[in-house]
């Protein structure tokens, strides 16, 4: 047929090749997913199931007689956490921002019900509510992203419609109300260290949103003031106290508040470069280190697997949050910059508090280790963000994607 020949069978392919060719051509979404996140935080999920197998195989306390409890669960978080990051590329970032009115009403109205009867204390925090089943959530760690959604929201709109070049004074305030009323939830939880982590989420957004420089310093400002008098009218708890005094002090208490700094310290110090081989941490198989699998999961890192192993984790989340930043720089509307900003300051302050925890350079405060400490509901929500990520990567116009000087990506499907 003249004129009428498929443009696969001329090229010399069939259609099987073909289909392989679409989904990976340059403007194709597999080919422009960020990848080197991707990989980056699959790793880090993966290493940390091993890690939380070394940790758990031995308790018998904890695992339910299962040496593989945990290390299957942790499986399954992870596959979940994938589901919802696919479900978010689908459904898009920017669908997403309609909805954030109702996800923010969700994730309030969770936090209220742990402060009811059906909220549960674990491990000296009052912050989850059980499902039954032997299932928790912990709906903090959902409130992260929905200050982050919810905050980009308003600091964005007028922005991105071409009213303003940058958020008024009435739309910060506006938007830090917003982060004000889950924060202070949790607080009276209390969580410290879910807390914390917001804060700094806020001071990320508000610097990728333009906002005055005057509201950065203001906020500096009466945080050192609130932290201040949060501890003069003894909202934390004693435990709480107890850390912040162990962490200026070490010594203070070996075998009572700072005994978790002082082993932590001891088993990542035992590694020495390679480690003594993974499920061979003597601290690690005494289990020596409390809350191992979650909160103190480096320290298996740095004892089995040496500075070797615990450099590689660095490196992998060093990785996700230089790609991150690149999406933040690179995308086209306010919205997505601010949304990829304040994921990284997330992800950063909180794998900088739990490495720091563990080395004695930091308080403790109970926040896990993005991909790798065990829990659903943080494996879940660091999934989500990863999700947001892909899906302002792939909604960026098709001419950002070209650097200049490069040729124009070609249409899915067309071969040369």
């Amino acid at each position: 047929m003249s004129g009428g020949v498929n443009s696969f069978h001329v090229s010399g392919y069939g259609p099987e090749r073909a289909g392989w060719t679409r989904l990976f051509a340059r403007d194709s979404p597999a080919r422009r997913l960020d990848w080197p996140i991707l990989l980056a935080a699959t790793a880090l999920s993966l290493l940390g199931s091993l890690l939380v197998f070394s940790a758990t195989r031995n308790r018998t306390d904890i695992n339910q007689g299962d040496p593989y409890y945990f290390l299957v669960r942790h499986w399954l978080n992870t596959g979940i956490g994938l589901a919802l990051m696919i479900a978010v590329l689908w459904l898009g970032h920017r669908a997403l921002r309609t909805a954030v009115p109702v996800l923010y009403g969700l994730s309030v109205l969770l936090i209220l019900l742990v402060l009811t009867p059906l909220g549960s204390t674990i491990n000296g925090a009052h912050s989850w509510i059980k499902l039954g089943g032997g299932f928790s959530i912990q709906p903090s760690e959902f409130v992260k992203l929905t200050i982050i959604l919810g905050m980009a929201m308003l600091l964005a709109a007028r922005v991105d419609a071409g009213d303003k070049p940058h958020p008024g004074h009435r739309t910060v305030l506006q938007a830090l109300g917003l982060a004000a009323v889950p924060m202070l939830i949790v607080m009276l939880m209390p969580d410290l260290g879910s807390v914390m982590v917001m804060v700094v989420i806020v001071l990320g957004v508000l610097l990728a949103s333009g906002a005055s420089n005057r509201w950065i310093f203001g906020l500096i400002g009466t945080g050192a003031i609130g932290a201040i008098t949060v501890w003069q009218l003894g909202v934390l708890d004693d435990y709480q106290i107890n850390r912040f005094a162990a962490f200026a002090n070490p010594e203070l208490d070996p075998a009572g508040v700072g005994y978790n700094t002082n082993q932590a310290r001891i088993a990542i110090g035992s590694g020495g470069l390679t480690g003594s081989g993974l499920f061979e941490g003597s601290q690690t198989t005494g289990q020596f280190v409390p809350e191992q699998q979650t909160d103190f999961v480096f320290t298996v890192a740095g004892e089995e697997l040496g500075f070797v192993g615990g450099g590689l984790i660095i490196v992998l989340l060093g990785v996700i949050l230089w790609r991150a930043c690149r999406i933040a720089r690179d995308t086209t509307d306010l919205y997505g910059t601010i949304v990829a900003a304040g994921i990284v300051a997330w992800f950063a302050f909180q794998s900088f508090e739990n490495i720091g925890m563990t080395l004695g350079i930091m308080p403790v405060t109970g926040l896990p280790l993005p991909f790798v400490s065990y829990g659903g509901s943080s494996m879940f929500a660091v999934w989500l963000a990863v999700g947001l990520l892909q899906s302002i990567r792939l909604q960026r116009p098709l001419s950002a994607m070209n650097p200049p000087g490069r040729p124009p990506a070609r249409p899915a499907g067309l071969l040369v």
